[in-house]
């Protein structure tokens, strides 16, 4: 690595990954992680870079105990070649964050990104039980184990999620899987109105209903339950939400597969910021007004919400000019209907009017103190992570 000239490095073995972070160290040079680059503009934008570390060099899987439902897998794979490779054991891991066939392993850890089937398998951090990583000093480092039950050591894998590889960078991952269902049929309801929404959600939360998914999407007040489990189980489940919902439609094969995978990345493909937005779920009438209370007083073009009906998480689309998009997102910041609001994807300016992580003051110290104990050079990420 050379000082005063950005450039990219791909390293093909974690001691590689060491050597090249142990070198920025003791040249203080500012090194920014990649894997795919679907994530990179998430974040605050960091503060100087020197050099990119590629994951894309540790790509392997280098362990599938499928008698145990556990994987270890490099940072660099994509999600999509390790279920390839997991499935022929019958097997998955169950993640589906956006553009999830271009996501590596390493930056889905890392962002602790998910997507619909967070409700029934929780976010990376839930099924991840141990890591390698190479600290910013140039050791490599393991926490966890490779069995559901290990509980040795401090559970560096839980704060690894979601810390944007600003605390150390994430060689290889071990995660519990899922056995693959052998059916799956998904099931789209149309409310009138974001009452009937609301009570739609209350009544499958309510209900013996068991999704695998179970989303809703604002303007257009729909609701998406998908169900996987043996045939019988399915037909039972969609039958039994038919019946409670109404007229729905129906999707199984190939249909459903494009319906989740155009889903998953509708608000992505649309122009405008995107914020990661909380709320209870029992009171979706009431984030749902207050987006529509948004988009009259705050001048966006228009505002669009996906999300996780049961989990109260989801994405909100903001359309317009940067001032407006940035009143809208501390509308809803300060709006008792919501939790913790984060911008995902803005442009600079936006970046500039609006703190990306929404972060409180009461926890700054906690996560300067966690930067200077793990970094304390400062060289991983600067400014761009929570932490």
């Amino acid at each position: 690595m050379v000082a005063g000239q950005e450039q990219t490095h791909v390293p093909n073995t974690p001691v590689e990954m060491a050597e090249m972070l142990r070198r920025a160290s003791e040249q203080k040079l500012s090194v920014v992680l990649r894997g795919a680059g679907t994530k990179l503009d998430w974040g605050r934008p960091p503060q100087r870079i020197d050099a990119t570390l590629s994951t894309r060099g540790l790509y392997r899987l280098i362990a599938h105990q499928h008698g145990d439902l556990t994987a270890t897998i490099e940072a660099g794979a994509t999600l999509r070649d390790v279920n390839v490779a997991l499935s022929l054991h019958g097997q998955w891991l169950p993640l589906d964050p956006p553009f999830a066939s271009e996501a590596t392993i390493g930056g889905i850890l890392a962002t602790n990104d998910s997507g619909p089937l967070r409700h029934r398998y929780g976010t990376p951090r839930d099924l991840v039980i141990g890591t390698a990583v190479a600290t910013a000093d140039g050791v490599l480092a393991k926490s966890g184990g490779q069995v559901v039950k290990n509980v040795a050591g401090y559970d560096l894998s839980k704060l690894l999620a979601g810390s944007f590889g600003s605390l150390a960078a994430i060689v290889n991952a071990t995660f519990k899987l899922s056995p693959l269902p052998a059916a799956s049929r998904t099931l789209v309801a149309a409310a009138r109105d974001a009452e009937e929404l609301s009570r739609f959600v209350r009544e499958v939360m309510a209900s013996q209903l068991e999704p695998i998914a179970f989303e809703i999407h604002v303007p257009s007040f729909a609701l998406m339950l998908r169900f996987a489990s043996v045939p019988a189980a399915v037909d039972a489940q969609a039958h039994a939400a038919e019946m409670m919902l109404g007229a729905a439609k129906l999707f199984e094969g190939d249909a459903e597969r494009a319906f989740w995978s155009q889903h998953n990345e509708r608000v992505w493909t649309g122009a405008g910021a995107i914020v990661r937005a909380s709320w209870l779920p029992a009171n979706v009438a009431a984030a749902i007004g207050e987006l529509k209370s948004c988009a009259a007083t705050s001048g966006v073009i228009g505002i669009e919400m996906l999300g996780r009906a049961a989990v109260g998480s989801g994405l909100v689309r903001i359309e317009g000019e940067a001032k407006a998009q940035a009143r809208a997102i501390e509308q809803l910041r300060r709006s008792a209907a919501f939790g913790n609001v984060v911008l995902r994807r803005g442009s600079t300016e936006l970046k500039s009017l609006v703190d990306v992580w929404d972060g409180s003051a009461e926890r700054q110290p906690l996560f300067a103190s966690l930067k200077r104990a793990f970094d304390p050079q400062g060289i991983l990420s600067p400014g761009r992570g929570p932490v």
